[in-house]
């Protein structure tokens, strides 16, 4: 495959994207700083020389997210219509993930890659007077949706000890879609963000209530396998609320806790029974919410949006499936 950055004789240029359809995108990068206990706490206790590491290195990834285009030489002005960066404190220094969404003819893998770049770098500066031997390493693009290229999740890494990790400490999935419907029976449509309700579910949604299935997930690799025999499905064609990828939703035991943006869930059912005959099996044949759904209650409320990271934060005792 030719770099696309080169043009006939070899010469850089910026390719011209003005035929690409405007399609919308996110990516999701990581990165990390390594650095002693004692830097470690000041870190965390916020007592450094100059403050709150944490907090400016977010803003930092914010602000380099949106100035990209000026830093690397080829990249296109990108009009963001989402950032964000986190900062976690682990057991041997910081991890840093970065979200970047647009509705746009190219991006937003630069944007993420520099907004956990510089929010490293920002760790880095604001600890140096206290250990100047830090690491900064990792940074890396974990995901990335939209476009002609489709759907990247990278691929499972091996630490040191060649124990298989995932795609970013702590991590083991990412939101593809969020959506809803107004009845109950009916394929879901993708919208921009969920608000979830602790007691509710989530606002808007026909299967909002003071229930045990306020929220669906479905794994996006449950559905390949139906596209893989030619069906054309999109997000919320089997009715879930949360499309995901990278993690095996179906086979987390019940009690699980899961954090998903803003949002923390307890998964209260794997699979369910169908009465009635739903629009998505009349339309394709068959259905793999039965088999392979997720249902949980809110247990603190947020919003999630596509691209948001899902973290196991507790497995609940195995329960038998329903």
């Amino acid at each position: 495959m030719a770099l696309t950055h080169f043009d006939e004789e070899g010469h850089a240029r910026m390719v011209d994207v003005s035929q690409k359809p405007r399609t919308q995108r996110v990516a999701r990068a990581a990165g990390k700083v390594l650095m002693n206990e004692d830097t470690l706490a000041l870190v965390r206790a916020g007592t450094t020389r100059k403050g709150d590491v944490l907090g400016v290195a977010q803003v930092a990834g914010i602000m380099a997210a949106k100035r990209c285009w000026e830093l690397v030489p080829l990249c296109h002005p990108v009009a963001l219509t989402g950032v964000e960066v986190r900062c976690t404190p682990e057991d041997d220094g910081v991890a840093v993930e970065a979200w970047c969404r647009c509705l746009g003819e190219t991006g937003v893998e630069m944007e993420a890659l520099t907004a956990a770049s510089v929010a490293c770098l920002t760790i880095y500066d604001m600890c140096k007077s206290h250990q100047r031997d830090m690491v900064v390493r990792d940074v890396r693009l974990l995901e990335k949706d939209g476009g002609k290229s489709g759907h990247f999740v990278a691929p499972p890494r091996e630490d040191r000890h060649g124990v298989a990790k995932g795609a970013a400490p702590g991590v083991a999935g990412s939101v593809v879609a969020t959506c809803v419907s107004q009845r109950k029976g009916e394929r879901k449509r993708p919208v921009g963000e969920l608000r979830l309700v602790v007691g509710l579910g989530i606002e808007g949604d026909a299967h909002a209530g003071a229930w045990h299935r306020q929220v669906s997930l479905l794994a996006d690799e449950s559905v390949d396998r139906m596209r893989e025999g030619g069906a054309v499905l999109a997000a919320g064609d089997f009715a879930e609320n949360i499309l995901t990828r990278g993690i095996a939703v179906r086979e987390l035991p019940v009690g699980t806790t899961l954090a998903v943006g803003e949002a923390l869930l307890v998964v209260t059912q794997i699979g369910k029974t169908c009465h009635n005959d739903c629009e998505i099996r009349r339309l394709v044949g068959m259905c793999v919410m039965p088999t392979d759904g997720v249902f949980c209650v809110v247990a603190r409320g947020g919003v999630v949006r596509a691209g948001d990271a899902i973290r196991v934060l507790d497995e609940g005792p195995e329960a038998p499936r329903r």
